[in-house]
């Protein structure tokens, strides 16, 4: 076998075009879209390499105009889920023999195939079924994707590099297995680049795996294989099932090949299956690696220093960005009372400018929340507020789902620091804000760490680096992602590693190094040069 110690290439983050009016992206990405949306799509789930279709469909949905037909996806059952995992397990030992340079070259041609043929139909793709807007599915299903694949190549690279030192006579060497067994990913709606990262990143350590996507992330899920699938992925190393959560996780859970589960999504679904997992550990071959990233009730702190539009705009972002539906999404704010007016008065003013409509108006900046249940669960906290005499909403509060799931953005001001919305996680466009009394900086950092069972994300704004120091130092358990001067979503590959603890999850930082560690198990060799003897050590000697 040819043998050599390659250098891959270097990651750099891929560059977010602009989709500017009259630029050659913005008429492609138009183009793509109204393709698509003009098609009705049949995507059948994948095991083995190959397209299965059981004829009991599901419908892909639009959320910004529900009644549309773009498509639909067949659903499977406990015979598609026990294939999946056999097809796994039989693809396991070709995969991991795998040279770690031929593994790694597919992941490279996906980014590239991503960033090049398949940039607009990916973005497309989120754009229609996920209501994302031009520019969030640009810097998610795009760029992101592309990151999480370069990156980790990279990373991977670094880690088998990484050998221990050898003594005289002795030569220790380090390998890195993928794990014994199969792999599960679970992934959510709201990142395309999730669900093709937890998905890659155990494959390229060898690994291989069973994967379930949201069923509102199903079109975009469907181009992803397409793109794993044209760069040389081979049959069987991730299988893309459609099937009963809870059925698909019986069967998974109770696996004595389950090897490692990938997952972002609810805590309580999350601690529900660290549960089930936990009764079932007598039945593994091997003690499963559980890696989650959960929920966030992230915070942005002001300062008296701080700009006011700074502030404001910092809020208009992290909260209203693809509609509040993202684990990072600003969603309980503290604002000095000596700012309040200015603030308010710059909010109330510009998201009075803020259209909402369809993403294929790329002027909208607001869109569609994911599915009726969503909407349902976001309006009846918005109405309960509209009843409160000791909340107010100052900006937003209305709501419609005649066509599409559409909701205002969405301020309240709440005059007690633990009032509902400043507690609970709405995964929508609903920011909650608590006036504080300028001197009491110190008591309310205490009050911001002690809300909320989440340490996702959060940021401080200000211009006394005492305050930032304060800050810091008061918060350090309270966010995993830590912003300074800036809103507190928006985490960049390579840059910003993600995750956070507490409910938040294992913070074990999606775009770094420190996931990867967790889906592979080091072996050490240790290689005696001139092999000994005798038993006996001079010490034994007589004097």
């Amino acid at each position: 076998m040819i043998k050599g110690f390659y250098n891959v290439p270097l990651a750099m983050n891929e560059p977010i075009l602009s989709y500017a009016p009259g630029s050659s992206e913005r008429e492609e990405l138009q183009a793509t879209y109204d393709k698509m949306w003009g098609e009705t799509i049949d995507i059948p789930m994948v095991i083995n390499g190959e397209k299965v279709s059981t004829g009991n469909m599901g419908r892909v949905i639009p959320p910004h105009d529900h009644q549309h037909n773009v498509g639909t996806y067949h659903i499977g059952d406990a015979s598609h889920v026990n294939a999946a995992i056999e097809a796994s397990l039989a693809a396991k030992e070709n995969w991991e023999n795998m040279s770690w340079e031929n593994r790694s070259t597919i992941f490279l041609k996906a980014a590239d195939l991503l960033a090049g043929p398949y940039r607009a139909r990916i973005n497309a793709a989120t754009m229609i079924n996920q209501g994302k807007n031009a520019f969030q599915a640009e810097i998610d299903a795009s760029c992101e994707m592309i990151d999480f694949l370069r990156y980790n190549v990279q990373y991977v690279t670094d880690i088998y590099a990484e050998q221990p030192d050898s003594g005289e006579g002795v030569w220790n060497r380090l390998d890195f297995r993928p794990l014994e067994g199969f792999t599960f990913a679970i992934t959510p709606f709201n990142f395309t680049a999730i669900a093709g990262n937890l998905t890659t990143s155990m494959a390229m350590l060898g690994n291989t795996v069973v994967w379930k996507p949201s069923f509102s992330q199903i079109y975009s899920a469907k181009v992803l294989m397409d793109v794993f699938e044209e760069a040389g992925l081979p049959a069987g190393v991730i299988n893309m099932i459609f099937t009963d959560p809870v059925e698909t996780s019986d069967i998974v859970f109770n696996h004595p090949d389950f090897a490692g589960l990938h997952f972002t999504g609810s805590t309580d679904v999350f601690k529900n299956i660290w549960g089930t997992i936990g009764t079932n550990i007598h039945k593994y071959k091997t003690y499963p690696r559980i890696v989650g990233e959960t929920g966030g009730k992230d915070f942005v702190v002001a300062h008296k220093s701080a700009n006011a539009e700074e502030v404001a705009t910092g809020l208009m972002r992290g909260s209203f960005e693809y509609q509040g539906q993202k684990c990072s999404a600003a969603s309980r704010a503290y604002v000095p009372s000596s700012m309040w007016p200015e603030v308010k008065s710059i909010m109330q003013r510009e998201m009075a400018t803020m259209k909402m409509g369809s993403p294929r108006d790329f002027t909208n900046y607001i869109n569609a929340v994911i599915h009726e249940g969503s909407f349902d669960k976001i309006a009846s906290f918005i109405d309960a507020a509209k009843k409160d005499s000791n909340v107010e909403i100052i900006a937003g509060g209305g709501y419609d789902k005649s066509k599409g799931y559409f909701i205002e953005p969405t301020v309240i001001v709440a005059q007690d620091p633990k009032y509902t919305t400043m507690c609970t996680e709405l995964f929508g466009p609903v920011l909650t804000l608590y006036v504080y009394d300028d001197d009491k900086f110190e008591e309310t950092l205490n009050l911001v760490d002690e809300t909320s069972i989440y340490a996702l994300t959060g940021s401080i704004f200000s211009k006394d680096r005492y305050a930032v120091e304060l800050a810091t130092q008061k918060l350090k358990n309270a966010a995993g992602n830590f912003y300074i001067n800036d809103k507190p979503t928006g985490a960049v590959v390579g840059q910003q590693p993600f995750g956070g603890a507490r409910a938040s999850g294992t913070n074990d930082k999606a775009g770094s190094m420190l996931n990867l560690l967790r889906w592979m198990s080091p072996r050490t060799t240790k290689e005696t040069l001139v092999t000994p003897r005798n038993y006996r050590y001079p010490f034994l000697s007589e004097d």
